[in-house]
């Protein structure tokens, strides 16, 4: 039954999602979608590296919270960087990506899912702040940058400095083993 003691409990989760159907529609009402494809990243890196690498950690950060998936960033740093330098730029703009998000997030709905009266969710918060880093660490290497997984983090309370860390220390072995997987398939498909 709809109550406004209900409502204000959820009011920062309404609030996570209305800035995200907003920001959705923006997304696609402009236009922008057409820069959120394998070719286009590639060319703008390749083209002039550092203005290309600009635009690659501004769209990763803005692609990060609109559900584009991560590795699209990756193989296209793979393509026009090769497998070592286009992983460290995917490294660094992943990091910067899921910090921005965070923050983001965390700005409009604040701890909101520690606010839910759901006992799943009180024992996976449990798990959470038992450990903190070491969850967010397997979390980033199983689920990488999956924008849920970064708006559930967000709203889940867990300190910036444990997100940060657990995020710095999982996302080097997905990205690496997806550098791997890229460079070979350029290399199988005779894509350079």
């Amino acid at each position: 039954m709809f109550s406004v003691e209900r409502l204000l409990r959820y009011q920062r989760l309404i609030a996570v999602l209305l800035f995200l159907v907003v920001l959705f529609a923006a997304f696609e009402l402009s236009g922008l979608r057409e820069h959120f494809s394998l070719e286009f990243l590639r060319q703008r890196i390749n083209e002039h590296v550092f203005n290309g690498l600009l635009i690659f950690v501004l769209l990763f950060c803005l692609g990060n919270l609109i559900q584009v998936p991560g590795w699209i960033f990756l193989a296209a740093a793979v393509l026009a960087l090769g497998e070592m330098w286009g992983g460290i730029a995917t490294y660094i703009a992943a990091c910067i990506s899921c910090v921005f998000t965070f923050l983001g997030i965390r700005w409009i709905g604040g701890s909101a899912l520690r606010k839910l009266d759901n006992r799943l969710v009180a024992s996976m918060l449990a798990r959470l702040d038992a450990r903190p880093v070491q969850s967010v660490l397997i979390l980033r290497v199983v689920f990488q940058t999956v924008p849920a997984l970064n708006y559930t983090l967000a709203l889940s309370g867990v300190g910036f400095r444990e997100y940060l860390l657990g995020t710095l220390l999982g996302l080097p072995l997905p990205i690496f083993l997806y550098c791997l997987f890229f460079d070979y398939l350029a290399m199988a498909l005779g894509i350079s």
